[in-house]
């Protein structure tokens, strides 16, 4: 196995074990079982380190999550499915588990974290647009913060009313409906 996919394994072992305050040059090099100076000599910093080990690793949970959402048959659905999806994926997935887990180096809780967010969102529903030619894209216009903002805050505050996913989708569709300007009537 090359180098660098050691790395990307090691760090992704690491982050599942012990969140990303256990991802160090030191500890993901010793896990790799590679020395220090190769893992600098292929990221520069920690954070390009976690950063490609996470879009990695994110680029294949989000086909699992479209599978799921591709069965949709409207946007609305489309929608209220892809959340569910992925919040069923991070509870499943070790290393997206530890997202849930708050802390200094979780980057959830960087101030840029919308300015990842919505482009991979973006993507996502430029997708839906492309298996859907007569739609509109249009009108998911502004809609990609709020699924970002309703998506982490179903993923992180958990409650009983919706833990189950046919409890999330009735939340979703009660509260995404009135906002979403081809949901409604």
């Amino acid at each position: 196995m090359r180098s660098k996919q050691k790395i990307l394994d090691a760090t992704l072992g690491l982050i599942a074990e012990s969140g990303f305050e256990g991802v160090t040059i030191a500890a993901v090099a010793r896990a790799a079982g590679v020395t220090r100076q190769t893992v600098y000599s292929i990221f520069t910093t920690r954070e390009d380190v976690i950063s490609e080990a996470m879009v990695g690793l994110i680029v294949e949970v989000l086909g699992g999550i479209r599978e799921k959402a591709d069965q949709a048959e409207t946007p609305t659905e489309f929608i209220v499915e892809t959340i569910v999806a992925a919040r069923n994926l991070i509870r499943r997935e070790p290393v997206l588990n530890s997202l849930l887990r708050s802390g200094n180096a979780n980057p959830l809780f960087d101030a840029d974290m919308m300015d990842r967010a919505l482009p991979v969102v973006r993507q996502f529903l430029d997708g839906y647009v492309e298996r859907n030619p007569g739609f509109d894209s249009g009108q998911f216009d502004g809609i990609d913060g709020v699924i970002v903002r309703v998506g982490l805050s179903v993923i992180l505050f958990d409650d009983p009313s919706i833990h189950e996913d046919d409890g999330l989708r009735h939340y979703l569709e009660r509260w995404l409906i009135p906002v979403l300007p081809f949901a409604r009537p």
